[in-house]
């Protein structure tokens, strides 16, 4: 059973950081992506950070680019989003993600390519 549990949200001020850990359990080889996405009331959820586990490749959303950095530690099983440079906008409620649902057809940029979701941190960034 894929558990995921995000933590590191909280109340920022603007241009102030934050990091994101995203603490999994249960996955397997035919999971190998993990994913951030946020939303915020009202919207839909957005892609922000994809990176896999085996590999180097690890992509961000053009919104977040040069502000976050999506990083993971293998032997901890641990994803993270170091988050620089924030601004009032990027508050939302982060998810982490997890696998890919069989049979998708889906791109890493897409809420449905995921089979696994974390329960979500808040995210303010306010003065």
């Amino acid at each position: 059973q894929v558990q995921l549990v995000e933590s590191g949200g909280g109340l920022v001020q603007p241009g102030g950081s934050l990091k994101l850990s995203c603490a999994a359990s249960g996955l397997t080889s035919d999971t190998p992506n993990m994913g951030w996405f946020r939303q915020a009331p009202g919207k839909e959820r957005e892609f922000v950070a994809m990176i896999l586990w085996s590999a180097s490749t690890a992509i961000v959303a053009g919104s977040v680019k040069g502000r976050f950095t999506i990083s993971r530690d293998n032997a901890k099983n641990t994803v993270y989003l170091q988050m620089n440079s924030l601004k009032p906008e990027d508050t939302a409620v982060y998810y982490c993600a997890a696998g890919r649902k069989p049979d998708s057809s889906s791109l890493y940029t897409e809420a449905s390519f995921y089979a696994d979701w974390g329960q979500g941190t808040q995210v303010t960034v306010s003065s």
